[in-house]
């Protein structure tokens, strides 16, 4: 296959402009730019393209297939929301070629068979379905995983998402742990004691409605105390779906003073605020909850600055039965694997926050350094995973293919639209 006329953007080898993609057997044999390209270099080029099938991407962009650090893809346990196979459709749809499931199953990801049914399966799809282990058995904070057995068996992190760990000394065995290991440890902040409803921020909406809430304090304790952690053991630590702007400033503090920290913010964090619940209603109440302008302006702040370093979904499906029940009953997420470039290129690059290949770096080129992947790059000899979308084009986001449609943007028009999502060198999904 040859990819013809795109804007190429790979950050991890610094190329930016027009020019074509060479793909054979699943890796990409060459990546160049017109620019500076001699007559001679382009017939030579033009004989080792001949008979190759041409894909025209004029007016596209061209990139390494995007990578999701945190998706939530119910299987086991909870396959009437999504499983492996939905949820793997839903991100080639979003130009998304790999992704790495959390462990919050039924039953957990905590034992080595269970890790290997998300991975087998997920071998049967088009994209490449990774996943991360529990940290601690059964999610209960109280006995470490047999985390070497875990890694071998193919887990490429370690997180109990979904559910904080709230003893201090365990969560410094569990780096360490982590560190031995050389692998990625991530962390879900709430600390459940300064809670009374989770989901919704405690704030003037939450006043509004009657309803306590989730103060940013539940958050940014757990975030300070786990950044002085991880400089203590210097494991690699990342912050899972940052909301607030005091763990913001929190994040950047620690990475200043030498931790290896990684901070991730979603869509919906650098989109929305607590008002959208009053719009809403349940398609608006997630962990942790939507907060201030205040809040979102400093998290755009974390992104323009580096100090989140990657945009993540936490795409986290919901039956329809589940979210019309009252505020305080429904379960807390939505999904947006299909949205989430194009809220990236709507809120991010198109108002000036973000270039497009900054963007890229964030969705690509980081998480792949995270875990250790050897992705996110155009480079010759890589995996061919690349997505193709036109950066100027609207739609209106409608049908989805995940199985659920828990999301705010149903109806919203976003710029920017991917057209083809190519994995290993074999199309995935096309517009």
């Amino acid at each position: 296959m040859l990819i013809k006329g795109a804007m190429i953007l790979d950050p991890a080898n610094e190329l930016e402009g027009i020019g074509d993609i060479l793909i054979r057997n699943g890796r990409i044999v060459d990546c160049y730019l017109y620019q500076g390209l001699d007559e001679e270099e382009r017939k030579k080029r033009e004989e080792v393209q001949s008979g190759e099938e041409v894909l025209e991407a004029f007016g596209w962009c061209a990139a390494p297939g995007l990578i999701d650090v945190h998706v939530h893809f119910r299987d086991p346990g909870f396959t009437y929301k999504e499983d492996i196979d939905t949820g793997a459709a839903a991100a080639a749809k979003g130009g998304f070629t790999t992704v790495i499931c959390m462990a919050n199953t039924k039953p957990v990801v905590d034992q080595v068979e269970r890790l290997q049914y998300v991975l087998e399966k997920g071998k049967k799809t088009g994209i490449c379905v990774l996943s991360c282990a529990a940290v601690s058995k059964n999610f209960e904070g109280k006995e470490l995983t047999d985390m070497a057995a875990l890694k071998a068996a193919g887990a490429v992190g370690f997180t109990d998402d979904g559910i904080p760990l709230k003893d201090g000394v365990f969560v410094r065995r569990a780096m360490q742990k982590a560190r031995e290991l050389s692998m990625p440890i991530s962390f879900h902040e709430e600390d459940p004691v300064f809670i009374q409803n989770n989901g919704i921020n405690h704030g003037e909406v939450s006043e509004q409605l009657g309803i306590y809430g989730s103060p940013a304090l539940a958050e940014n304790s757990l975030i300070a105390r786990d950044c002085m952690i991880a400089l203590d053991t210097r494991a690699t630590v990342s912050i899972q779906h940052i909301s607030s702007a005091y763990g913001v400033e929190l994040v950047r503090f620690a990475k200043r003073l030498g931790a290896d920290i990684w901070a991730e913010a979603t869509p919906h964090h650098f989109t929305l605020t607590e008002e959208a619940v009053l719009k809403y209603g349940t398609l608006a109440k997630m962990n942790p909850p939507l907060r201030t302008e205040q809040d979102r302006l400093a998290i755009l702040e974390g992104l323009k600055d580096g100090t989140i370093s990657i945009i993540a979904t936490d795409h986290a499906p919901h039956s329809r039965e589940e979210k019309e029940k009252p505020l305080t009953e429904a379960p807390s997420g939505i999904i947006g694997l299909e949205t989430s470039l194009a809220l990236g290129i709507t809120n991010l690059v198109k108002t000036g926050q973000l270039t497009m290949v900054e963007l890229i770096k964030k969705m690509s080129v980081n998480p792949a350094k995270l875990y250790h992947l050897e992705k996110g790059t155009l480079s010759v000899g890589a995996d061919a995973d690349v997505v193709l979308f036109a950066p100027d084009e609207k739609w209106v986001v409608s049908e989805y293919a995940s199985k659920s449609c828990n999301s705010p943007f149903t109806g919203w028009t976003l710029t920017g639209k991917v057209k083809r999502t190519i994995c290993g060198g074999r199309i995935v999904y096309c517009d």
